[in-house]
């Protein structure tokens, strides 16, 4: 502690610091997370280890008491805000570093559906994870999903949904790839509060992603099984 009963976090060793990072994320303290991310650079950390083991594992704690009704989405939101100041320090050195763009994503809540929060977590965590991600917003219906899919080419589309009324909708997105001809063309990844695993093989979908740090480690498996199938080509 320092005289004025703050904490000095560069008093901290890394594990603690590391440590006290998910605690300051977790109560959306974004000055402190700030810091934090400047002291474990000066400490020579890499950007991408700095990105994975301070911010994205501290909100992978905060999504998991999100979804269990520990933490409700103001405090999710200044914890996500927390970890966008982080982030704004790291993108920049993530892109010199060349930190493996490891693909592109479109993302985007189902027509009918207002409801982002899970949304943005997962876009926000991809992009930490390295990804591109082209955020749609909220409410799209099929044709918006075709148009970007169309304009962007991503390797992945992501769709969420937190009412039991609109997740049929992502049916109708992924009969129309089929329609299309195109469903082999993407990684479809779900999402969502009253989705579970047998619904996302029901409607065809490659995965359901039940938080932001599985959507993660989801598409970066799907996406290594790409590249070593066209490689095997």
């Amino acid at each position: 502690m320092s005289d004025d009963g703050e904490l000095d976090l560069n008093a901290l060793n890394d594990e603690e610091l590391v440590q006290q990072m998910h605690d300051d994320l977790y109560d959306g303290l974004k000055d402190e997370v700030v810091e934090g991310v400047n002291i474990l650079l000066e400490r020579g950390w890499a950007p991408y280890r700095v990105l994975t083991e301070a911010l994205v594992e501290g909100m992978r704690i905060v999504g998991i008491d999100f979804r269990d009704g520990i933490l409700f989405v103001p405090e999710v939101l200044l914890a996500a805000n927390a970890m966008k100041a982080g982030m704004a320090i790291l993108r920049p050195l993530l892109a010199e570093t060349g930190a493996p763009k490891i693909g592109k994503m479109v993302i985007g809540t189902v027509k009918g559906d207002i409801h982002d929060i899970g949304k943005n977590l997962v876009g926000m965590m991809m992009e930490g994870a390295g990804f591109e991600v082209i955020d749609l917003g909220i409410n799209n219906p099929v044709e918006k999903y075709l148009e970007a899919l169309e304009e962007h080419k991503p390797d992945i589309l992501g769709m969420s949904a937190l009412l039991t009324t609109t997740m049929p909708y992502m049916k109708v997105v992924i009969d129309a790839l089929k329609e299309k001809g195109i469903r082999d063309d993407y990684i479809v990844l779900v999402g969502g509060a009253p989705l579970n695993e047998e619904f996302a093989t029901a409607i065809g979908a490659d995965a359901y992603c039940r938080d932001a740090a599985v959507a993660v480690e989801t598409a970066r498996e799907m996406i290594r099984r790409r590249h070593n199938q066209r490689a095997s080509a």
